[in-house]
This record gives structure tokens, C-alpha cells and sequence, in this order.
């Protein structure tokens, strides 16, 4: 019988960055992914992240408080979601602005 991987780790990645958290294995589109709940810190919420075994150099199981503790001192931030609209307002690139709404109208007039 098969254990459940459900562990406290500090994990390594390729590209020297490390991200520590509870660690639990999922299943998304048949693949099994290595899952990252980071805990909260007085910086950030807490958030998960999801890895593919090839991003993986190391799994390193210590106890909650030590992950902890590495969370916050690691500040590995949450995946930030990239909204073109939201960016061209912060930005205020009107021209940007222009040929996106040129390009959706030609899509509506084409009947896309």
C-alpha cells in the first residue's frame, strides 16, 4: 500500500531557488505535480504553488516550524496574473489601448 506524500519541506528548484511550505502530491491532467502550500508570513498571505518533477533538484522534509521560518525568509512571492488591460491602465499606453480595441472589433465584425 502506497503512503500519501504530505510533508513539511524546503524544496529545491532548478535555477538556484528554493521555496519551503507543506508539500503534497496532486494530479492535474494526469501528471503528478508536486504542490507548495506556503505558509502566511507577516509579508504576504498564505498561497500554493505547483511543480513538474523536471523544475525539482530536492525535496528536504523538515518539521512545520522550520518551514515556516524558511517561508518567511525566503519571500517567495505568489504568481503575479498579468492582465493587458490592468497594464496598459497603469502604464496609461493608449496607443496599446487602440490596436487591442481595433483588433476586437475586427474579430466581432469578423463573427469570431
Amino acid at each position: 500500500m502506497q503512503s500519501t506524500f504530505d510533508l513539511w519541506c524546503i524544496v529545491e528548484l532548478f535555477g538556484h531557488t528554493k521555496i519551503a511550505g507543506r508539500c503534497t502530491e496532486q494530479n492535474i491532467a494526469g501528471t503528478n505535480m508536486l504542490r507548495v502550500d506556503v505558509p502566511p508570513t507577516p509579508g504576504q498571505p498564505s498561497f500554493s504553488r505547483l511543480f513538474g518533477s523536471g523544475a525539482i533538484y530536492a525535496i528536504n522534509p523538515v518539521d512545520e516550524q522550520t518551514a515556516r521560518h524558511m517561508a518567511e525568509k525566503l519571500e517567495i512571492k505568489p504568481i503575479d496574473s498579468w492582465n493587458i488591460m490592468e497594464l496598459m491602465k497603469k502604464h496609461n499606453d493608449w496607443s496599446v489601448h487602440q490596436l487591442i480595441n481595433d483588433f476586437e472589433n475586427k474579430e466581432q465584425n469578423a463573427g469570431f
